[in-house]
């Protein structure tokens, strides 16, 4: 089943003090079937573990070989479109969520896919949308 994945799940996958079982479940199923992401995702991503290392939680060698796996994973980034970005904004305003978060979710609407995230808004936004939410079991 295709899906999509949040910074949430990949952060998890990424710092080792957020690491775990649920997240590590999803990684493994990401290797099988290759989730997509708004391509915000990597400034998402890369923003977090920069804001890691100034908060000490990371050296910047660690936040360099985390980029680096961060570019490995097996996720199809997908461009955002300007007609997305306002279907992203109405879903923003509708769920309280911020764009960047609405944007994951405007991506599994627009292609009929499940969601993965760990953020409690964006679980309730996406169930309330009718959008499947994965776990680390699959659904």
């Amino acid at each position: 089943m295709a899906f999509v994945i949040d910074a949430s799940v990949v952060l998890a996958w990424l710092l080792p003090d957020e690491r775990s079982d649920a997240a590590q479940g999803l990684l493994m199923r990401a290797v099988r079937e290759r989730p997509r992401a708004p391509s915000l995702l990597m400034l998402e991503v890369g923003n977090a573990l920069l804001q890691a290392e100034r908060r000490t939680r990371l050296r910047r060698a660690t936040r360099l070989e985390l980029l680096d796996a961060l570019t490995a994973l097996p996720i199809a980034l997908e461009p955002i479109a300007a007609e997305a970005m306002l279907r992203a904004g109405e879903l923003a305003a509708r769920h309280s969520l911020t764009l960047y978060d609405a944007c994951y979710l405007e991506l599994a609407i627009a292609r009929s896919c499940a969601l993965a995230t760990f953020d409690r808004a964006l679980c309730d936004a996406a169930r309330k949308e009718g959008i499947l939410l994965l776990d680390a079991g699959g659904a």
